[in-house]
């Protein structure tokens, strides 16, 4: 078996992204958040908690 790694080196500026404030993120070419994909998540949410629930578990645990 090889010792070679197969991942390679990261190429992200770390330093510069670490110094970026939130501001600084263009998300012009990012897609529209509607608000059904706000009511989809909130869905997957609720059917998660029951879920959870449904094993025994609390809402505090996950």
């Amino acid at each position: 078996m090889s010792k070679e790694s197969i991942s390679s080196k990261s190429q992200t500026d770390w330093q510069r992204i670490d110094k970026m404030d939130d501001r600084d993120i263009d998300l012009s070419e990012g897609p529209e958040v509607t608000a059904q994909m706000f009511d989809r998540r909130s869905d997957c949410q609720q059917k998660k908690a029951e879920w959870f629930e449904s094993k025994g578990e609390t809402r505090g645990k996950f």
